[in-house]
């Protein structure tokens, strides 16, 4: 199975090589044009690009910031997470003493399993087992909990520190979704064939130059083609060249900041 980054590439490559040839294409057939009718080969077709390019550069546009809004969606939820974490770490101490090691062992277990899950992409199946084991010690950390909370005296202390857990548990779930939100394949697609098109008429628009602009032939196909993989490589940031791992940073603090396990 291909990676996000491969089928990135493989796009972007495929745009930038399709749209060379769609330069050609419109080149060739806005010469035989020309030679047709000198006059008026370009009558009313000024109208018609205008609206192809402005298309595209809306789709860019929306495509674009649709990426960068997610990508910075997901950067804000490696802080929440770790705010979740120390909340619910500090609220241990209102259990009693003798119920808090095994329990604080457990947050260091389940927080190196959370930064495990992310450091072992691109490998997908080494991620999806290390969130596994994420899931199977939040239900170990919950029995702890609930059987210390049961065993503490009545009060508001327990209630605190279920909700900080439940807290704790949610944006794990909520940045494994963020994950595989994406846009629909077809917007993709119509960026694709959009980009394509507006070669055509940028290959026709030229016809009227005697030599080819080397310059600008690869230069428009190049940069649209890299505005299209930067899209899809925010769209999958830790796959690409694209990352994430700065804001990882505050839970890499944080589980410093716990000590080692079998410590207090």
């Amino acid at each position: 199975m291909w990676s996000p980054t491969e089928i990135g590439v493989l796009f972007a490559g495929g745009l930038f090589v399709g749209m060379l040839v769609m330069l050609e294409i419109g080149r060739r057939l806005g010469s035989r044009r020309l030679a047709d009718d000198p006059e008026k080969a370009r009558a009313g077709v000024g109208a018609l690009e205008g609206a192809v390019f402005g298309l595209l550069g809306l789709l860019i546009a929306f495509t674009f910031s649709g990426a960068a809004a997610r990508f910075d969606d997901r950067r804000h939820m490696v802080t929440e997470e770790a705010n979740d974490i120390g909340t619910a770490w500090l609220r241990i101490d209102l259990l009693p003493a003798e119920a808090q090691p095994e329990l604080r062992d457990l947050f260091r277990t389940y927080l190196d399993s959370r930064l495990k899950t992310y450091a072992v992409l691109p490998d997908r199946r080494a991620a999806e087992a290390e969130l596994a084991r994420s899931v199977e010690l939040q239900g170990k950390i919950w029995t702890k909990a609930v059987a210390a909370v049961r065993g503490a005296p009545p009060g508001p202390s327990g209630t605190a520190l279920l909700m900080s857990l439940n807290s704790m548990f949610d944006i794990v779930t909520t940045r494994t979704v963020a994950t595989r939100i994406h846009p629909p394949s077809v917007i993709f697609v119509m960026l694709a064939l959009l980009a394509l098109i507006s070669a055509l008429f940028a290959g026709n628009a030229m016809a009227e130059a005697r030599t080819r602009s080397w310059m600008h032939l690869l230069g428009y196909s190049m940069v649209l083609a890299l505005t299209v993989y930067v899209i899809l490589d925010l769209e999958h940031p830790r796959l690409g060249l694209i990352q994430v791992k700065d804001a990882d940073r505050v839970l890499i603090d944080l589980r410093q900041s716990l000590g080692p396990i079998g410590g207090r």
